[in-house]
C-alpha cells in the first residue's frame, strides 16, 4: 500500500470549561470515515472514558460530544496532516501539527494527556516547544494494545477524572 497525504478534518471538541485535553496521534481510516474520534468499533477509548466517569458508553457523535463537554474533557489529535498508509502509526511521515492554541487560549486546561506512545512521540517532537506544556502519556486504547485489558486501561486512565474533579473542588 502506498502512503497518502491526508488532512485531519475532525474539529476539536472543547469549551471554556474543559480541564483536560486528550490528544491522539491522527484519526484512523475508520474515524475519518465516521467523521469523529475513535470511530473504530474495536478501539476502547469510549468504553474506557465511560468507565472512568461511571456513565453509559456514548453511541452517536452528538452523545460523544456532550459526554466530553459534560465531563470537562477536550479532545483532538496532535497531527493536522501527514503522509500515512491506512491507519498505521508506524507509517506516519511529513507531519504538520495542529495548532493547540485554539484550545489552550480558550479552555482552562490543567493537564494534557496523550493516548499512547505515538501521540506522545508526536507531541514531544512537534508541539511541546510551541505550547510550553508537557503531557502525560496514557496507555493506548487501540486494539493493537492487547496487553492492556479494559480494566487495566480504566485504572490507568482514572488520572483524567482526578484532574477534572480537582477543578470542581476549587
Amino acid at each position: 500500500m502506498e502512503a497518502l497525504r491526508v488532512t485531519h478534518t475532525i474539529a476539536p471538541v472543547f469549551d471554556p470549561d474543559s480541564r483536560v485535553l486528550i490528544l491522539g496521534s491522527f484519526p484512523s481510516v475508520k474515524s475519518r470515515e465516521a467523521g469523529f474520534f475513535y470511530g473504530h468499533p474495536q478501539n476502547r477509548y469510549w468504553k474506557v472514558l465511560a468507565a472512568v466517569f461511571e456513565e453509559e458508553v456514548p453511541k452517536t457523535i452528538p452523545e460523544k460530544k456532550a459526554f466530553l463537554l459534560r465531563n470537562h474533557v477536550a479532545a483532538w489529535d496532535v497531527i493536522r496532516s501527514c503522509d500515512i498508509v491506512g491507519s498505521s502509526d508506524a507509517s506516519i511521515r511529513k507531519v504538520v501539527a495542529n495548532d493547540l492554541g485554539i484550545i489552550l487560549e480558550t479552555a482552562k486546561i490543567r493537564q494534557i494527556f496523550v493516548n499512547g506512545k505515538t501521540a506522545e512521540k508526536m507531541f514531544l517532537k512537534y508541539t511541546r516547544e510551541k505550547t510550553g506544556r508537557d503531557c502525560i502519556c496514557l496507555p493506548s486504547t487501540s486494539p493493537a494494545n492487547a496487553a492492556w485489558s479494559l480494566e487495566k486501561l480504566t485504572d490507568a486512565w482514572m488520572s483524567v477524572r482526578r484532574v477534572c474533579e480537582e477543578g470542581e473542588r476549587r
